[in-house]
């Protein structure tokens, strides 16, 4: 409850905990929802009032939360103390604002004038807003009542030229608190679609520019309230963020099952608050700029779609299609032109559809079905017409399936989005690549539908494919595209997973891919999707060298279904295989080296590596005419580039065996995993033409091949290639290990030296 028209600072130099002794002078009330907080404005103000001996042009007024009678558990006081120009008001200041930091609370205050006030007010937006809560405390009540008359009439005469100027105040607030939707640990205040933005709305109805308070909207709001009561009671103190730790708590409180579950509500309410915010904006912008009349008068009507016009700047609904009766793709073919035009569907036309409408039939008519791969396929129109339709219930018209994925959180820090908005963002991203397949739809129908499976038991690529097929049967496609559907989400992780975790120079790699995918067509479906799938997870889910890794499987896996002919592995680098030992190259992304040949280079030069805070993205060891050569792909840990000479040098040493080299890396303490789920090996039998395949699966670290390909080196194992894949905190690095299968003494043994080197 920060003051909007503060002039001192909060607090008090003997300040202990807030609200320590809260209980005790003021008696205030605990307990979450409406009631509780109101309760808690009694007391509040009961107290208050006995706070302030009576004087002539005097009155005390509560804004904030106290304002709105909606005092959170352990929340701030702002209040302002009004005067007539009388004498001695500091002093009576002092009186009043010494026992309130005395009782423990946290206040924001200040001392105005009618005039001083509204003046403030006038040339700040956020002062004007914080006015319209004001409430009257105790003291001169006309005076008071003065003051917030004023201020309601000023805001309702000026709000039009003031909402541009807030707006921009509240894309900054939301450019650093993000969106409370899509957030794991979103502020409730701050965050957009949060208790700041509700503020902003009730002050839009204020000026009667919009019915901007609907009633899922105060639904919406009653639950942001309660969820902030209830964090304030599990943590016992002033917080806004819902953090991962209280979740679970916050939700027992709120008779939830769980974390997920809080999760979900608290996105739902936030995107219902600023879908409403969007709307009010729009009726702002409206108002300001006048509407597009014709030589009648009339606002002007432009027809946009088959039954679909735009009026006055918003989609609604022609004539002729509101006097018939509607056929069941209506609100797909009104989405889509949404989509298509970058225009809002009238609130009206909403709710129209979803009252009116009647549901599509199994299989779907064409025309349903292309305006879905319309609205699918339209760019930057797709999220917002998708989240307008989605906020009055026409998606679980067209999906049931939605119901399930709506506002589910996806736990993994890579992910930036929700399930629901996840899969939207997929196909929007998508629409990038449509020029670079054959079958432009099925993109963008498999990009939308690849991870439906998420959110039960199971891997979900496979529990996703027969549910992605059975709903692309239901929308009318052909049985073998429905099937095609059904691989796609089967198949999305294939090419990413072993592009990064396998050895692309291998037969057996390529051949294994191009059995699974089967034909050109899937290939280039798979690589579209590969990369919309990663620009819709979030920056960490991609990088160039991801890219390139990806792009070269792809290139050969196509060789092989086009000539039937398995690609030869690249030939060594030239320079490696001549000249004198050892030999070092490096490059932005490269390092490669050259020595005699010998057991443990990998491990050598892996240690060298991690000692100069260089991260390995892929290493390959060979031996060729008596020569080890080991090539490495790298980028810098913490994006600082190492001194080359340096590098080089070190490198040259201690491929060379020089032992003051190898115990500055055995004598440097390298970063140790962080916490979590225990490491794991895996075994892979036939994923090698000549090597075992072991995967290792633990908490990322710096040193950590290091520290394996030397556990390795010690255990007898020679390491032929090595993967390193990092998913957010963890990784999955795979170890080519050249023989055959071991038995199972074998392979105990060297699973549990590689465990004790994590």
């Amino acid at each position: 409850m920060t003051s909007l028209i503060k002039n001192n600072a909060s607090g008090h130099p003997g300040d202990g905990d807030a609200n320590l002794l809260i209980n005790e002078v003021v008696g205030l009330p605990g307990g979450i929802g409406a009631g509780a907080r109101a309760a808690r404005a009694e007391a509040f103000e009961s107290w208050l009032a006995g706070l302030l001996p009576p004087r002539d042009g005097i009155a005390l007024i509560a804004v904030g939360g106290l304002g709105r009678r909606q005092c959170a558990p352990y929340g701030d006081l702002d209040l302002v103390l009004l005067h007539a120009g009388v004498p001695g008001t500091d002093e009576l200041a002092a009186s009043l604002w010494y026992p309130i930091w005395d009782a423990g609370l946290r206040l924001d205050h200040s001392v105005r004038t009618v005039a001083e006030a509204l003046s403030v007010a006038q040339d700040d937006v956020k002062v004007a807003l914080g006015l319209l809560d004001a409430r009257y405390v105790a003291g001169d009540g006309a005076l008071a009542d003065q003051l917030i008359r004023t201020a309601t009439d000023h805001w309702r005469r000026t709000a039009v030229r003031q909402l541009p100027g807030l707006k921009e105040i509240t894309a900054a607030r939301w450019a650093t608190h993000g969106e409370l939707a899509f957030l794991l640990e979103g502020d409730l205040k701050e965050a957009a679609g949060g208790l700041r933005d509700v503020g902003i709305l009730r002050a839009i109805a204020t000026a009667g520019i919009t019915d901007a308070l609907r009633p899922a909207v105060r639904a919406a709001h009653l639950r942001l309230l309660d969820t902030r009561d209830a964090l304030h009671q599990q943590v016992g103190r002033r917080v806004d963020p819902l953090v991962a730790q209280e979740r679970d708590g916050v939700a027992k409180l709120l008779s939830l099952d769980d974390g997920d579950a809080l999760l979900r509500r608290v996105a739902g309410d936030a995107r219902t608050v600023s879908h409403a915010l969007d709307d009010a904006w729009r009726a702002a912008d409206r108002l300001r700029s006048g509407r597009r009349r014709g030589a009648d008068g009339r606002p002007v009507r432009r027809p946009v779609a088959r039954d679909v016009v735009e009026h006055d700047g918003e989609l609604v609904l022609a004539r002729t299609a509101i006097g018939a009766r509607p056929d069941p793709s209506l609100s797909l073919r009104v989405a889509a032109a949404a989509a298509i035009t970058r225009l809002p569907i009238a609130r009206a036309t909403c709710e129209w559809l979803a009252a009116y409408c009647p549901p599509l039939p199994a299989p779907w008519p064409p025309a349903a079905r292309a305006a879905l791969i319309t609205l699918l396929g339209a760019g930057p129109g797709l999220v917002p017409a998708w989240e307008t339709c989605d906020r009055y219930g026409l998606i679980d018209g067209w999906l049931p399936e939605w119901t399930r994925l709506r506002s589910l959180p996806q736990h993994n820090p890579v992910h930036r989005f929700t399930l629901d908005r996840h899969l939207v963002q997929t196909a929007y991203e998508a629409s990038r690549h449509t020029r670079e397949v054959d079958r432009p739809d099925l993109l963008l129908l498999g990009a939308f539908l690849h991870d439906i499976g998420k959110g039960l038991p199971g891997d979900h690529s496979t529990v996703g494919a027969p549910l992605a097929e059975a709903v692309a049967a239901r929308i009318g496609l052909p049985e073998r595209e429905a099937a095609l559907i059904g691989a796609l989400v089967r198949l999305h992780l294939l090419l990413p997973d072993v592009a990064t975790r396998r050895d692309l120079a291998d037969p057996k790699t390529i051949a294994d891919v191009a059995d699974k995918v089967g034909d050109t067509t899937t290939l280039d479906l798979l690589h579209a999707l590969v990369r919309a799938d990663a620009a819709a997870t979030g920056p960490a889910a991609w990088s160039d060298w991801k890219g390139r890794l990806v792009a070269e499987l792809v290139a050969r896996v196509r060789t092989a279904l086009d000539t039937g002919v398995l690609p030869a592995p690249p030939a060594p680098d030239p320079a490696l295989v001549a000249g004198p030992l050892p030999v070092v190259h490096l490059t932005e992304d490269r390092v490669a080296v050259a020595a005699a040949d010998r057991r443990g280079l990998l491990a050598t030069v892996a240690g060298c590596l991690a000692l100069h805070r260089l991260e390995v993205l892929s290493a390959d060891a060979s031996t060729v005419d008596g020569r080890a050569l080991v090539e490495c792909r790298v980028q810098p840990r913490y994006g600082l580039a190492p001194d080359p000479i340096a590098l080089s040098a070190d490198l040259r040493r201690a491929v060379g065996g020089d032992v003051s080299v190898t115990q500055r890396l055995r004598g440097r303490a390298l970063a140790a995993p962080g916490a979590g789920a225990a490491p794991r090996v895996v075994w892979h039998r036939e994923a090698a033409t000549d090597a075992v395949l072991l995967e290792l699966r633990a908490a990322d670290a710096a040193g950590l091949l290091y520290r394996v390909t030397c556990a390795l080196d010690e255990a007898g194992a020679q390491v032929r290639a090595a993967r390193i894949s990092t998913l957010g905190a963890d990784v999955v690095d795979a170890f080519y290990l050249v023989g055959g299968w071991p038995d199972d003494a074998e392979r105990a043994r060297l699973e549990a030296a590689v465990l004790a080197a994590v």
